[in-house]
């Protein structure tokens, strides 16, 4: 069994990274994160994390040997620009953790997507995730290829837009969508970083895929606001990427998460999941 190493190295410290960053700093790790203005390595230096630039060039000086590395940066067209940025066999990294999308599986029409399923990406932006998840696969160290679905939380939610009046319930038959609330993307990455060996593909995805026009309305019950109208998708005026989104449907397995990592969401639907961030945003609001 390989030795645990306690240091973690994240090429974007954002919205996900800075989640799992925390339990692993309360845990006595190490942790690094990379952003792109000087503004925010001072921000998160405040939370324990040292902290430095990377905006897409060179990486300089290279992790720690022995780090764990999380990515948690977009891809262009040639991959991921985190790849490219310098040799990482060099960097003798513990183990990669990629965040990629459950994207890459295309359209499912429905059906579930597993751990084996072979991917099919049909928006270039799917594609290029499974050009940076090959370039990343190509290290001798444990890779782990996250594929996520959509990711919500406090400050990422739909009551922002119940309280604007911007939320519409877009509806086309038959679609639904997984989804992870933050947290449970934070631990499932802390069982991985805990777990070095672990490799592969892994979903970190609640249990019930369900109508984003059904998570809206029960936001809105919640919040204690109007239920917005229903919006056939035709009639919908969506950007090109909004509407990209509902040209796929999938139902997402968390089966190997659990099985490898006895990994468990402590909202295992989106209900739970409003619930706590509604409650979280509410005391921020106090």
């Amino acid at each position: 069994m390989t030795m645990l190493s306690q240091q973690l190295f994240c090429l974007g410290y954002g919205f996900s990274a800075a989640k799992a960053g925390k339990r692993l700093l309360d845990r006595g790790w190490r942790v690094e994160g990379t952003v792109r203005s000087v503004k925010k390595c001072n921000i998160i230096r405040e939370s324990g994390v040292s902290a430095r630039v990377f905006d897409r060039g060179p990486l300089d000086p290279l992790p720690a040997d022995g780090a764990h590395i999380l990515v948690s940066i977009p891809p262009d067209a040639d991959g991921c620009p985190a790849f490219r940025a310098a040799d990482w066999r060099a960097a003798a990294p513990a183990s990669v953790t990629y965040l990629s999308t459950t994207g890459v599986y295309g359209d499912l029409q429905g059906g579930w997507a597993f751990e084996r399923t072979p991917v099919a990406p049909a928006s270039d932006r799917a594609k290029a995730r499974t050009v940076a998840e090959a370039q990343w696969a190509s290290l001798g160290c444990p890779v782990r290829l996250v594929r996520l679905p959509g990711i919500y939380g406090a400050g990422r939610s739909p009551f922002s837009r119940l309280r604007d009046g911007s939320a519409r319930r877009i509806i086309k038959p038959g679609q639904v969508f997984s989804r992870i609330h933050v947290d449970d993307l934070a631990g499932g990455l802390e069982r991985l970083m805990l777990n070095p060996d672990a490799s592969g593909v892994f979903h970190f995805c609640d249990d019930a895929p369900a109508p984003p026009q059904d998570v809206t309305a029960y936001a809105a019950e919640i919040a204690s606001l109007p239920t917005p109208p229903e919006v056939p998708l035709e009639a919908a005026d969506l950007s090109p990427m909004a509407r990209s989104f509902y040209s796929e449907c999938k139902r997402v397995s968390n089966a190997r998460a659990k099985a490898a990592l006895g990994w468990r969401p402590a909202y295992p639907t989106y209900r739970e999941g409003l619930a706590a961030v509604w409650a979280e945003e509410g005391a921020a609001d106090a």
